[in-house]
């Protein structure tokens, strides 16, 4: 990972005097932000609302933790007035690299030294949260839980980075089935403020990006007590699989084949996969449907084709280079299947090739998009007809196929000298 210049904390003076005059605080709550300016509003006015009907006889800070918005967070963070609820706040620039994990590393350090019972973490773009999210995630804290990932209602053709790689990775490598491992909105425990804040990421690319797939791993292999919490649906403006979701890609998938490495003694003695409590009652809206650009994603796959099929044959099995040229050549989008075991063996050999490649590793991710957009396209026609729960079911399916065919990834890496 690459390191930069070393910051000893994310907060700034300012946030140091506020904390050192509080003392304590019960509950922490973040929220790390950047260019947030239409949602935030909404997002604060949920947490205060959560936290004065749950926990009206607690002591609550509620940090902002922001990257540098150009636009007017930070403004309209301080435009909503904590004092009417009787809860504190602070709105701050952090100090570090710029990123999520520094935003959260500014959280951490204040829970740590207002000695917080419990804390918890929200995206800034919310736009499904509830004053019950705020107690779906702090409860299960309080009641001796460590680490609470969100278990969201979500549409099927959403989270696709999720249901295609993060959640089967998880679930394979570590044998946890954490549905949601990069959801965003996290409760954690004190012991696992410590822990993370003693971890020597924070100045590298995990205090960039990759941080919510960091902290769900980390709370794995450090053994601490995990559960879910059922909060519905996660609404934050519908994004096209299409549109945008590259960057994304390379930041969760980088940083878990990094993990890979760092992680090798532990993933590799891991067999089978157990189930995690998910604990409460969804709370907020239902998962709207949304249209996707179907057309788009097989045709980004075909330009890939062109660009890196060379890459593909030094990289992929040879019976799964020939079915993606077959694949090239389809016609008929309603036609259109990238099997599930293809696509297994295509994530794992990726691992093993980031992981002997230290110096390329992000433009050899960049090879490996065409071919997940290309696994999107097919889900499309895999869940055409299907209900949530089918749709579901088939995602579990998808799950286990990792699971059953993790003997080929260790194969791979102790060929390429990971262990």
């Amino acid at each position: 990972m690459t390191s930069a210049m070393r910051f000893s904390t994310a907060l700034r003076q300012h946030v140091r005097n506020k904390i050192e005059q509080m003392d304590h605080a019960d509950i922490v709550v973040g929220v790390p932000s950047f260019s947030s300016a239409q949602s935030i509003e909404n997002v604060l006015k949920m947490i205060f609302k959560g936290i004065k009907q749950h926990y009206p006889d607690h002591r609550a800070f509620i940090v902002v933790s922001d990257g540098g918005s150009t636009d007017d967070t930070r403004e309209v963070a301080r435009l909503v007035d904590p004092k009417s609820y009787n809860i504190d706040s602070i709105v701050t620039i952090y100090r570090g690299l710029p990123g999520k994990g520094s935003g959260l590393r500014a959280v951490l350090e204040i829970a740590a030294f207002l000695k917080a019972r419990a804390v918890a973490f929200f995206d800034s773009d919310l736009m499904s949260i509830t004053p019950e999210w705020i107690k779906n995630l702090i409860d299960p804290v309080m009641d001796g839980y460590d680490f609470v990932a969100p278990d969201y209602n979500r549409y099927k053709l959403d989270g696709t980075i999720t249901n295609t790689i993060a959640y089967n990775l998880t679930r394979a490598l570590y044998g946890q089935k954490i549905r949601q491992p990069i959801g965003g909105d996290f409760g954690v425990s004190p012991a696992l403020v410590r822990y993370y804040l003693n971890q020597d990421v924070w100045e590298t690319d995990v205090a960039k990006f990759g941080i919510d797939i960091w902290m769900t791993t980390s709370a794995i292999v450090g053994g601490f007590r995990i559960c879910q919490a059922k909060l519905g649906a996660k609404i934050h403006g519908h994004k096209d699989p299409t549109s945008d979701l590259g960057p994304m890609f390379r930041q969760v998938v980088g940083t878990t084949f990094q993990l890979m490495t760092q992680y090798q003694d532990y993933w590799m003695n891991v067999k089978g996969s157990k189930e995690v409590p998910s604990i409460g009652e969804a709370a907020g809206q239902e998962a709207e449907p949304f249209e996707i650009d179907h057309a788009g994603l097989i045709e980004y796959f075909r330009v890939g084709m062109k660009n890196f099929s060379g890459v593909w044959q030094n990289i992929l099995a040879e019976d799964d280079i020939r079915l993606i040229g077959d694949l090239s050549r389809i016609d008929k989008p309603d036609q259109f299947s990238l099997p599930i075991e293809t696509w297994v063996r295509i994530v794992y050999k990726y691992a093993g090739t980031f992981q002997e490649s230290p110096r390329q590793r992000f433009k050899l991710l960049d090879t490996m998009i065409p071919l997940y957009y290309a696994r999107i396209a097919s889900l499309v026609n895999e869940l055409k007809d299907k209900n949530a729960k089918e749709a579901e079911d088939h995602f579990e399916a998808q799950a286990k196929c990792f699971e059953d065919l993790k003997g080929y990834m260790v194969e791979i890496w102790n060929r390429k000298g990971g262990a």
